[in-house]
């Protein structure tokens, strides 16, 4: 069993220190092998809003394999077709967005997970995960490096979260700040104080389920809020905003009168 392909994630999360990882959102192999180098514990894949076909989220996470880093991937939805094929390509470690009820969370738990646990269907010859039915034991072991996390974004989430967070086969629960806002009726204001609190709640009750519980906080001041809240594993980045902040930087810093021997840090 040590050739099996492990969880990568699960593994940091099991070791008590907090996860800090980066969204990917530009479908590019080169962007993404630069933030494997740049010594984040995880990053996440997002077929949900990032322009990703199913092809490159398999060439990401390809790119992703040599690096010691966790790959994530955030699917579009909770389609049971599209997680099967997300499986057989080699994502273990799932973001799945607006999840709001038991219901749902029970059904992607099924769609990752082969019987009796769940409901995948066999096709280990023609999958990357099982390296085309050459890993010893892939599906006797499978479901156990399986990682389910679902996404609480709206009001409903909130209200059915203890349920959810108590879910079999959830392992745990990560807040979408930005929907949550909106569903608040505070559109964009992920610091409005009733966001806020309703995240550090929300923490908490997962953390007091034993699920792992964590969220995209892009306010550096606020991140150790969260973490004292229970957030094990948090979004500090993404990938657009780090190259498009860097650039303006840059060029803001060179044409405001700035010289290279006082340039920004790295350059």
């Amino acid at each position: 069993m040590n050739d099996f392909p492990r969880n990568r994630f699960k593994a940091g999360l099991e070791t008590g220190n907090t996860q800090f990882g980066v969204w990917l959102s530009i479908p590019d192999q080169t962007v993404a092998e630069i933030m494997a180098g740049a010594g984040f514990d995880w990053l996440l894949v997002d077929h949900e809003h990032g322009p990703f076909e199913l092809r490159d989220v398999m060439s990401h996470l390809q790119a992703l394999a040599p690096y010691d880093v966790a790959p994530i991937v955030r699917p579009v939805d909770d389609n049971p077709a599209l997680l099967k094929k997300l499986c057989d390509i080699g994502a273990q470690s799932f973001v799945v967005p607006m999840i709001d009820t038991v219901e749902q969370a029970a059904a992607v738990v099924s769609a990752v997970k082969y019987p009796p646990d769940g409901r995948r269907g066999m096709g280990t010859s023609m999958a990357r995960a099982a390296r085309w039915n050459t890993v010893p034991g892939y599906s006797q072991h499978a479901n156990d490096e399986i990682c389910v996390i679902v996404q609480a974004e709206t009001l409903a989430a909130i209200e059915n979260l203890e349920a959810i967070a108590n879910t079999p086969g959830v392992d745990g629960v990560f807040f979408g700040p930005s929907d949550l806002s909106a569903s608040m009726g505070h559109a964009g204001d992920v610091s409005h104080p009733e966001v806020v609190e309703a995240i550090s709640a929300g923490l908490r009750t997962v953390r007091a389920a034993g699920k792992n519980a964590g969220l995209l906080c892009l306010d550096e001041s606020q991140v150790a809020h969260y973490v004292g809240c229970g957030a094990n594993f948090v979004g500090i980045g993404v990938d657009t905003l780090l190259l498009g902040n860097s650039a303006r930087t840059l060029a803001s810093h060179f044409k405001s009168g700035g010289d290279s021997g006082s340039s920004p840090a790295g350059y």
